[in-house]
């Protein structure tokens, strides 16, 4: 598997999706919108997003299998498989505010080897390779050299149709806001993740999210020097629903902290 090529055909791919999603949002039209649960907004925009990855993807690697958003009727396979997110943000998409990007990972059996993030709104794409390194438009990124908590900036992103640890998640919120520079909410667990690995973010936290939030994104942070665990510093971060990302110093740190609560 030549993951530098692989690389690269996806970033182009992704590249390409996020210019159809751009386009569309200067026309999107807010009543297509639909609602998959209580809060879980999706529109055309995603759907016709994923299928775009899908074709595509299917070209660049026959043989895997997909774990994507939207799509219900595509399936797992043993061995690889992609993991897409085609609008991460969709409620920021929804209502204009310029926060959401395309998120793609592909995982070889349960690990993940590369991953790909475009923000199109800023033109930005982050992306990764297993042990190739991480970068943003070409150039490398690294992490954070942030050694205080008390100095660091922090993203979260607020739990909304999981609130089975809501009580313990806003007492560890408040804790924090005591304990940091300040916290931050951007509505797209990708972007944050992103961020962690180019040092705006310090540190990244979450709880109720799925493989396709942050797939990609833990690579990308992995290969920019930082630690990406679950709540327990385990590795079950992709499907377990929950996530701390951060530079090694502050990621002790924050882990500390959130045993307590949760």
């Amino acid at each position: 598997m030549q993951l530098k090529k692989l690389e690269k055909e996806v970033v182009n791919l992704s590249q390409k999706v996020g210019q159809y999603i751009v386009d569309e949002r200067k026309s999107f039209d807010v009543s297509k919108t639909e609602e998959k649960s209580f809060n879980n907004l999706v529109s055309y925009v995603d759907k016709t997003a994923e299928q775009m990855f899908i074709k595509g993807l299917e070209v660049i690697l026959p043989e895997a299998g997909f774990i994507a958003e939207e799509s219900e009727d595509i399936y797992r396979k043993p061995g690889s498989n992609w993991v897409i997110d085609p609008l991460d943000g969709t409620t920021n998409f929804i209502f204009n505010l310029p926060v959401y990007c395309t998120s793609v990972a592909l995982m070889k059996s349960d690990e993940v080897v590369l991953g790909v993030i475009f923000d199109p709104v800023h033109n930005e794409c982050f992306y990764a390779s297993k042990g190739n390194g991480a970068f943003l438009n070409g150039l490398p990124i690294k992490i954070s050299k942030t050694t205080d908590l008390i100095r660091s900036l922090v993203a979260t992103g607020f739990p909304y149709d999981d609130f089975s640890k809501f009580d313990e998640y806003i007492r560890f919120l408040g804790e924090l806001t005591r304990k940091t520079k300040g916290i931050r909410r951007l509505g797209s667990a990708a972007i944050d993740l992103a961020y962690v690995a180019c040092g705006r973010f310090d540190s990244f936290y979450e709880y109720g999210l799925n493989a396709w939030d942050v797939a990609a994104g833990a690579l990308i942070v992995q290969e920019a020097g930082g630690k990406v665990s679950d709540f327990k510093d385990g590795e079950d971060y992709i499907f377990g629903e929950e996530i701390l990302a951060g530079n090694n110093k502050i990621h002790r740190e924050m882990l500390k902290e959130i045993q307590i609560f949760f």
